[in-house]
């Protein structure tokens, strides 16, 4: 199981967020971000932030550093390691698992991912085999888009992508791309952007808030 930082509500959890950190991070990146998400007081949501295990990276000489796979070219569509990938999918639902098993519904259970972490999210989400609340794409891409196995348990799923127009490392071109795949496989994506890098900033967070809100139905 991957180790975690847990936020957990005031009171009891009926909810919950797993999300994911991008390459080089850690799970207490977006710990910060709960407060400011505008949440209602009471909303029992528990936000699970796990750790990426430490991989050799090619792109980076080989350094060992937090990874959800590894990358081995920095062409447009990314040559990546899909062993890896799935690897760390199969992680993840472990993490779904136990959320289930404390009584999360899965209905109530969202998945959010940062760069990496995004492409992680979305093959661990369209796979998954029972209707899960939500999809969060931050500043990613679909790295899998040809190999994932969709689950008729998600075709409805709702999938909300987050990116910055000035984003070097992640272009906008692949949070557009990522956006047109999934509306030719019959999703209804909504796309937001922000004249942001390769980051998170105060709109987006606000706007994720509305998201969970929405989807969790927290008043």
């Amino acid at each position: 199981m991957l180790k975690c930082e847990v936020l957990e509500p005031n009171g009891t959890a009926d909810a919950a967020v797993i999300w994911l950190h991008g390459l080089g991070a850690s799970g207490h990146d977006f710990v910060p971000v709960v407060p400011h998400l505008g949440l209602p007081a009471g909303h029992g949501v528990r936000f699970v932030f796990p750790h990426a295990p430490e991989i050799p990276i090619t792109i980076n000489g080989g350094m060992v550093m937090p990874g959800w796979y590894d990358i081995l070219a920095m062409s447009i569509e990314r040559e990546i390691d899909l062993a890896q990938i799935e690897s760390s999918s199969a992680a993840v639902r472990e993490l779904i698992q136990r959320e289930l098993d404390a009584g999360i519904p899965s209905e109530r259970l969202v998945l959010a991912g940062f760069s990496q972490g995004g492409a992680v999210a979305y093959h661990t989400a369209l796979s998954y085999p029972r209707p899960l609340g939500g999809l969060l794409a931050l500043s990613t891409y679909f790295a899998t888009a040809r190999e994932v196995s969709l689950s008729a348990a998600n075709k409805a799923l709702p999938i909300d992508i987050f990116h910055g127009t000035r984003d070097p490392m992640v272009p906008e071109t692949m949070g557009h791309t990522a956006s047109q795949i999934l509306q030719s496989m019959g999703f209804a994506p909504r796309y937001r952007s922000y004249p942001m890098q390769h980051e998170v900033c105060m709109e987006e967070i606000e706007d994720i808030g509305r998201s969970l809100r929405d989807w969790l139905k927290l008043a």
